[in-house]
């Protein structure tokens, strides 16, 4: 136990070693796929996996060396905000036929063939972001200087379109689409491998952000360009363009309609969906590729706001329109205008189209997520087995199914029938084994039958004494801790309970996975309905359990759940004893449009909305030990949000502790940190928290 922030920060939360990014070949007999060298490597390679063996496609070690990798400013954007903690092969593209795989190495463009023989470099003019081979192997396009290149295998190198000024760039995602659409491509080729569709981005409207480093007054500070809730976004168009040099730009009503959410292009044409500002209403579009016309094929919208579904918009072969639809408290599949999943089902993304085939996750149950495919003719069918959190894809009669469940990560490659070259098998994981294993109680609490679940210390023993409690959410969108899984949260759950705390964890209104109805309950309010579910969890387990000492009860979290953290000892001191806020969102107004603007609205329109759930302006409400912890060159919720919020607690006559993490993003990346991190929490929590009452045993 005493060894296990040391583990959790050495394995990078235990994501090394674990396979991921798969993709099947048109046959399905193979499959490429990115992993660590074991659970305590943090270098990625290229493997494929085929007839039951894997085969290592690309070492980078071999191929650049050991070293520190050196990457250009816009992939370490691009892996900051997809929290990619590895190094080497981080990610990858092939062409159709899974032949030519395409990535890139410090920089430096690099292609290996699946059929056998060594990588090989390809010339490029200059560092390398997002490569990607054409759907005929023949060329790979890439962004290099904010410019679109497209090189043949043979070196010939073109630079499609160069960036007008330097506030410009093509073929890469601007912020509020990779940090809160799930849009992370700026590019898509043409199926035929002649054109493609390009996004340009003009950041000039956009508002200045500096990041420094204190600790290193000699560096510089960093410009990054970032929208804050009810400022300008960046303008982005899309183009197509043709290998020859031609081209087209899209049309669409851009001031009705400012957000890219997603595009492709696929054997019916390039289609794009577009979300107005107040994102209401979500159209898709037909582009016409000789001249760049767009017709609507669908549009949905929603009083709140419309929800993005990853994976969607798609199409079948048929043309059939793959997309979401909200009815009732049951968000559905639709193919083709015709709901195809049963009610109660929620539609979690669409993972991929085969035909008429469509392959999704979904929820019977919010705790967890399996793989479903829908066929015509046979309707539904659930593939994944084991509870967990299960994702995959499949390609000629093979599916991979990639789950984390209460074992740990697990792979599974499986054929529709047992032909030849399709036997079931399985893709291993080379994660550690956690020192800790999660003990987990899980629980429906309160008349909403909050999803939740309860760490008891091992040692413990029904009616041998109170323990304290600690609550640790994150409480907000996207995310889910309450599952049947073994992740790396519920790991750190069961350390905390190991240093004497009753640990709860709870999914409250605004997550996902419960329907339409619970994700908007948050539509106005972020704060309210939040900490009502975490209070009201927190006193119906007390009343199931006696060994809950509720005269003792921290909390911690981080980002929303710092937020929930630090809100919590503000708003109920009475219920509260003690709090940890790391990179808490203390000014709504700070954070970004897309994401803020879904939930509260835009802040000169409703600004109550705003006032309502930020923390600042109420730091006089302070009665508890806090300690805010907060990376300086944090850029997604910046570090002014603690900075401002304590010299607020501060004026006020507020003692609390601030934590600063020099150098750190929004998750630390250095292991000492981060090992550290868990125990400087665990002992300020415990010498925070009010002493037991007189005859009570914490263990």
């Amino acid at each position: 136990m005493d060894r296990f922030p040391e583990q959790f920060a050495r394995t990078r939360r235990f994501s090394l070693g674990v396979p991921r990014q798969f993709t099947l070949s048109p046959d399905g007999r193979r499959v490429v796929f990115v992993r660590t060298g074991s659970g305590g490597d943090p270098v990625g390679r290229l493997w494929q996996y085929e007839a039951g063996g894997e085969r290592l496609l690309a070492d980078p070690v071999l191929l650049v060396g050991g070293g520190a990798e050196a990457v250009p400013e816009e992939e370490r954007l691009r892996r900051e905000r997809a929290r990619e903690r590895s190094v080497g092969v981080v990610g990858y593209a092939t062409d159709a036929a899974v032949e030519v795989v395409a990535f890139a190495l410090s920089g430096a463009l690099w292609a290996v063939r699946t059929d056998g023989g060594a990588p090989f470099p390809v010339p490029a003019a200059g560092p390398v972001v997002d490569p990607r081979p054409s759907p005929d192997g023949r060329h790979i396009a890439y962004v290099s200087g904010r410019a679109l290149h497209v090189v043949a295998l043979d070196g010939d190198d073109r630079q499609l379109v160069r960036p007008e000024g330097p506030e410009v760039s093509y073929g890469l995602a601007e912020y509020v689409a990779a940090e809160s659409m799930g849009r992370s491509r700026g590019y898509w080729w043409a199926p035929d491998g002649r054109g493609l569709l390009v996004a340009r981005v003009d950041t000039a409207p956009v508002a200045r952000r500096y990041l420094s480093d204190p600790a290193d007054p000699s560096r510089p500070p960093q410009v990054i360009r970032y929208p804050s809730a009810g400022t300008a976004n960046a303008e982005v168009t899309l183009h197509l363009l043709s290998l020859d040099g031609e081209r087209t730009e899209v049309a669409w009503d851009r001031a009705a309609y400012e957000y890219v959410v997603d595009a492709g292009w696929d054997a019916h044409g390039p289609f794009v969906a577009v979300q107005s500002r107040d994102q209401r209403v979500l159209r898709t579009l037909a582009v016409d590729p000789a001249n760049g016309a767009t017709e609507v094929r669908h549009e949905r919208t929603d009083a709140a706001w419309v929800e993005l579904v990853p994976g969607t918009p798609a199409r079948t072969a048929s043309g059939a329109l793959v997309l979401p639809e909200d009815d009732g408290d049951t968000r559905g599949l639709v193919v083709g205008g015709r709901r195809v999943t049963p009610e109660g089902l929620q539609l979690r993304a669409v993972l991929g189209v085969e035909g008429e085939r469509v392959l999704f996750t979904a929820s019977e149950d919010p705790t967890e997520t399996h793989v479903w495919r829908h066929e015509p003719g046979a309707g539904c069918r659930r593939l994944s087995a084991e509870p967990g959190v299960w994702t995959g894809t499949a390609r000629g009669g093979t599916t991979v199914l990639a789950g984390l469940t209460q074992q740990g990560h697990e792979v599974h490659v499986l054929g529709d029938g047992d032909g030849p070259g399709r036997p079931p098998g399985a893709i291993a994981s080379l994660a550690e084994e956690p020192l800790i294993v999660p003990r987990q109680t899980h629980l429906r609490l309160g008349e909403r039958q909050l999803r939740s679940v309860l760490y008891f210390p091992s040692w413990h023993r029904p009616g041998t004494g109170k323990l304290p409690v600690l609550l640790d959410p994150y409480g907000g969108p996207a995310l889910q801790l309450a599952v049947r899984a073994r992740g790396w949260t519920g790991c750190v759950s069961q350390w905390f309970a190991e240093q004497g705390f009753a640990v709860l964890v709870t999914d409250g209104r605004g997550t996902p996975g419960r329907g339409p109805r619970w994700e908007r309950a948050v539509h106005g309010d972020q704060l309210g309905p939040a900490l009502a579910d975490q209070v009201d969890a927190l006193r119906a387990a007390g009343e199931r359990f006696s060994d809950l000492d509720l005269g003792r009860v921290a909390i911690r979290g981080w980002s929303f759940g710092g937020f929930l953290a630090a809100a919590a000892v503000l708003h109920h001191p009475d219920v509260f004893h003690a709090a940890v806020a790391g990179a808490p969102p203390t000014d709504m107004r700070l954070y970004d449009t897309h994401w803020k603007e879904r939930f509260l609205g835009h802040p000169d329109e409703v600004p109550e909305n705003y006032a309502r759930c930020s923390l600042v302006g109420k730091g006089h409400l302070l009665r508890r030990p806090l300690m805010l912890v907060h990376g300086l060159a944090d850029d997604n919720v910046a570090v002014a949000h603690t900075l401002r919020f304590s010299a607020e607690l501060l004026a006020a006559g507020r003692p609390h502790t601030v934590l600063p993490l020099p150098g750190a993003t929004h998750l630390p990346a250095d292991d000492a940190v981060n090992a550290n991190l868990l125990r400087v929490q665990a002992d300020f929590l415990k010498e925070a928290l009010p002493a037991p009452e007189h005859g009570a045993n914490g263990g």
